[in-house]
């Protein structure tokens, strides 16, 4: 495989941004060994946004012959207050995490788990925390503070603030000790890239490239517009993503088949709407990265089954009125519960996945 065809992958939708493209290519031509990492804090239950959306992402960089990090990280769930703050709680939860996307198609033994309880072990974290913490003024430490799915005015202490500057640690330490080349995070994390890629070589170390992809909509579309970005793209995709803290705009990969339908006839979907629709969204990102094709069952005298072979096909005859709302809402049930099945043949039949989920499911979910 030459460095196009990978590039390519890396580049194939949720992809959305890649800070910058000149230095990912430099890298795909100059570097045998390139490794790549993903964050979590792990905090509930998982939704197609953390599993599906995710898992499809990372598939492209393992068969781009990228190595790849999934960094489950404990301590910043409980900086956020996730899970009640609970740390036994939340390590189970990260535990979770690890059987959900390898019952949603990922490789385990392909990826390194690496947990932030044990990179905060080594004492050379803590001393590039304090030269960040020098580097960067209080001012840009809370417009960062966006990543924890905080706005600034929410922070009421410390520890809020300590967040984004130990997310800036961690790429640095992911890069000193374990070669971490490419951030690959949601837009949601793009501030601390971007802090990250400025006072990286301040402090004599490499600056990453930091890709960034989509965030699934969650199925409401609406609610309050956050101040999570000044770039009003970036801040509605942030505001109104797909969020287990709002369990109603979210299909979780545990879902039934009745859930599933139930969800998605409730979704937002307005006729003839490509953007801003969280439908539209399932069929573009997850129906079409999962499936050659994308087939919408329909009573003949409303013109019969109808099949897509491309995206692109789709958004066509949706925008022309081709497609009712509710003949796609029926066939994106459909296909998701296809998707769904065998996560959830994974969590019933796998004891220790089973067992996870049971103490996941009954924790509360802190905000």
């Amino acid at each position: 495989m030459d460095w196009q065809e990978r590039l390519e992958l890396i580049k194939r939708e949720p992809t959305e941004e890649i800070v910058t493209e000149e230095e990912l290519i430099e890298l795909l031509k100059t570097k045998d060994r390139i490794v790549a990492y993903d964050g979590f804090e792990p905090s509930g239950l998982m939704h197609i946004g953390t599993g599906l959306l995710r898992a499809i992402k990372l598939q492209d960089f393992i068969e781009a012959k990228i190595d790849f990090i999934l960094y489950i990280a404990d301590w910043f769930a409980y900086l956020n207050n996730k899970l009640g703050g609970n740390l036994e709680l939340i390590r189970k939860a990260g535990e979770y995490f690890i059987e959900g996307w390898k019952a949603s198609g990922v490789d385990i033994s392909k990826i390194k788990i690496v947990w932030c309880s044990d990179l905060i072990k080594d004492p050379e974290y803590w001393e590039t925390f304090l030269k960040i913490s020098k580097l960067v003024t209080i001012k840009r430490t809370l417009r960062a503070v966006t990543i924890a799915g905080r706005e600034e005015s929410e922070v009421k202490n410390p520890s809020l603030l300590i967040y984004p500057l130990m997310q800036a640690t961690d790429v640095l330490m992911l890069n000193d000790k374990k070669g971490v080349d490419i951030c690959q995070l949601g837009m949601d994390q793009r501030k601390v890239n971007m802090l990250v890629r400025e006072i990286a070589e301040e402090l004599g170390r490499k600056k990453p490239v930091a890709i960034h992809h989509h965030l699934l909509m969650g199925l409401q579309a609406s609610g309050r517009m956050g101040a999570f970005d000044e770039n009003e793209s970036i801040n509605k995709q942030i505001s109104f993503k797909m969020s287990k803290s709002k369990p109603e705009t979210a299909i979780f990969i545990h879902d039934s088949e009745e859930e599933i339908k139930k969800k998605i006839l409730n979704a937002f979907c307005p006729p003839k709407q490509l953007e801003d629709n969280p439908v539209v969204e399932i069929v573009r990102y997850i129906i079409f990265r999962k499936f050659d094709s994308f087939v919408i069952k329909r009573e003949k005298k409303f013109g019969g089954k109808i099949e897509f072979k491309s995206y692109e096909e789709f958004a066509k005859a949706y925008a022309e009125g081709k497609v009712h709302p509710l003949d796609l809402k029926n066939a994106v049930a459909e296909y998701l519960n296809l998707i769904l099945e065998p996560i959830r043949n994974h969590f019933e039949k796998d004891e220790k996945a089973r067992k996870l989920y049971e103490i996941v499911k009954n924790a509360s979910i802190t905000r």
